[in-house]
Order: C-alpha cells, then structure tokens, then sequence
C-alpha cells in the first residue's frame, strides 16, 4: 500500500475506519517507549488504560505485538511487519484533521528525522534553540542514517533527512541519484582530510599517496556505507587501502587513531570540531576528488504542508546563516 497517495481499498479503509484511532496512537507510542508506563506517562493516561489498549490490540491483530524483556518492551516480528503501515496511517490522519495555518507556540507535533551521526553537531545546534523557543511542544525524534533511510522517506514514514551526497560524478552517491519523488536542499559543503596522532612517522616525512597507503587505515562506517568515494576513485586506478579496522563512529576512531599509527579519513568539518578533543594532526587528502555535501531531503508529499515547510525552512535559514559567516 502507498499510503502516501492515499490509495486505500475498500476494505482497507473500512479496517481503518473500525479501529480505533487511539488504539494506533497508543501502539506507536509503545513502539517508541518500549515500556507500558513510559507510555502511559506520554499519552496521559494511566497503566492500566494502556495495559488494556494492548490487550485489544492484540485481539485484533492476533498476536502478543510485544514481549517483556530486561531491556524492555520487544516489538515481535509481526509488529515490526506493522509499523511502517502503521506510521504511514498515522501520517495522513495527522495531516487530513491538522488545521490549514501552522503554529508553532501551540503545535504538539511531532517530527521524524534521519539523520547522519556527523550531521547532528553540524546543523542541531544552529536551529535547535530557535526551535525550542518558538515551538516548545514540538518534538523531534531522530534516529542514525541507514541505507533503508531512503527507503522510508520514500514511504513517508520519516519527515526529513539529513545525508551525505557526493558532486564527483563518479560516485554511486552521486546528486543525480536522489529519487525523483525527494526534493533536497544542500546544507553544509564538505570535504575530507586525514588524521595522524601527534607523533605520527608521517609527519616527518613526504606525505603523498605513497606514504598515504604506506600506513593501515581505519574505516568508519558511516550511513551502513562500507566504502567511502576516495575509494571508488583509488579502485579506478586498482589502488586499494589497507583497512585494518571498521569501525561505527568517528569518536571512538580518533581514540584509536590517537593511540596508533593508523590514519583515518574523516569530514573535514566534523574532524575540525572533535580535535580538540584529541592529540591528532591534519593531513590533506593525498588524492583529487570533489567535495561532497550534506543534503536535506524530503517527500514531495510534504511540500505544501505549512508545518513541515516551517520546520525545513527553520532548518536551512539558521544552517546557512552559520554557514554564511563562516565563509
């Protein structure tokens, strides 16, 4: 189903009609919270009304939905069939009884957003105290950029996302590759840079490609994506880096990188803001290749929506403005 299009069957419209709307909305806060009385906390209600909101909604569904665990509430393999359906309902019910002008100081919506771990530092702190006093109930809930991200902005079960996408053409990632139903905006440039600890062997030395794959590398994995554009270009001239380790976040890599004499390729910006936090040096790029950027995207679904138009627009004015004065 292409809830985005709003093509529901028949029959699924009566199912729709039949279930209770809270009944939804109580089921996606416990996928959220993981826990009946967190839940119950948010929604306003007490253990017991959600308890027995469960327990209908297993009836309905004909199946437990959760399972208790230490770490909480465990979305069986049923619910998590559910959700993105579920999510994408809950959309176009927000949507069809939201009110024509949006504002901001009253709004209680909620926004989904995901996002590359780089990105967070990069463009949160810009909008986000602007955000909090102009619309203090509105809340984001953000979750780390995976390859099925695109996925479900194209459902429309995120509002937004926030990824890296490349201008060399000889990316996969590539601009031309955003789906056509996705508009995007380019917030930050962005370019890479090695990192060395301070006591490196390569500082004393001619830093060029040859040193550059002299030495092992870390490889952060970042957005599920195994292979960085650097090295789709050193595999054009059947160059390949020695990866000695992969890791799933720059943090703990520049820990490592501080400790070794592995280098590491990271975002220029990113790299710049946590060096302080580290005795790692800079190192250029040994190898040519266009800088790349960080892109907003969205559904076309969401272009006329004021809500989410004020959000974007929140968004982009504030990352340029800082994006501005620093060039």
């Amino acid at each position: 189903m292409n809830f985005c299009d709003c093509n529901y069957s028949k029959m699924e419209y009566t199912f729709v009609v039949n279930l209770d709307l809270k009944l939804l909305h109580v089921l996606n806060t416990l996928f959220e919270e993981h826990s009946v009385t967190s839940a119950a906390r948010r929604l306003n209600l007490s253990q017991s009304a959600v308890s027995k909101h469960l327990a209908r909604l297993r009836d309905i569904f004909e199946d437990p939905l959760f399972e208790r665990t230490g770490q909480g509430l465990k979305p069986t393999p049923r619910a998590i069939e559910l959700l993105p359906q579920l999510r994408q309902l809950l959309s176009q019910f927000d949507q069809f009884t939201r009110p024509k002008a949006f504002e901001p100081e009253v709004s209680d919506r909620n926004f989904r957003i995901d996002l590359l771990n780089t990105a967070y530092s990069l463009t949160f702190p810009h909008f986000m105290p602007n955000l909090l006093s102009t619309a203090p109930n509105i809340r984001l809930l953000t979750q780390t950029w995976e390859p099925h991200s695109l996925d479900k902005l194209l459902k429309c079960e995120i509002d937004l996302g926030i990824a890296c996408r490349e201008l060399d053409q000889r990316s996969p990632l590539h601009m031309r590759f955003i789906p056509d139903d996705l508009n995007q905006t380019t917030l930050i440039r962005e370019h890479s840079l090695c990192l060395v600890r301070e006591d490196h062997p390569a500082l004393n030395e001619t830093w060029d490609l040859k040193s550059f794959l002299h030495y092992r590398h870390i490889q952060v994995i970042m957005g599920g994506l195994d292979q960085w554009l650097l090295d789709e270009v050193l595999t054009e001239q059947n160059i390949y880096r020695d990866i000695a380790i992969e890791m799933p976040d720059f943090y703990c890599a520049m820990s490592l990188c501080e400790q070794s004499d592995l280098v590491l390729c990271a975002p220029a910006r990113h790299a710049n803001q946590m060096a302080s936090h580290f005795k790692l040096r800079t190192l250029p790029m040994p190898i040519d290749f266009e800088s790349g950027a960080y892109v907003l995207l969205w559904h076309k679904h969401f272009e006329q929506d004021s809500g989410h138009k004020w959000l974007r627009d929140l968004i982009i004015n504030n990352v340029n403005e800082v994006e501005t004065k620093r060039s």
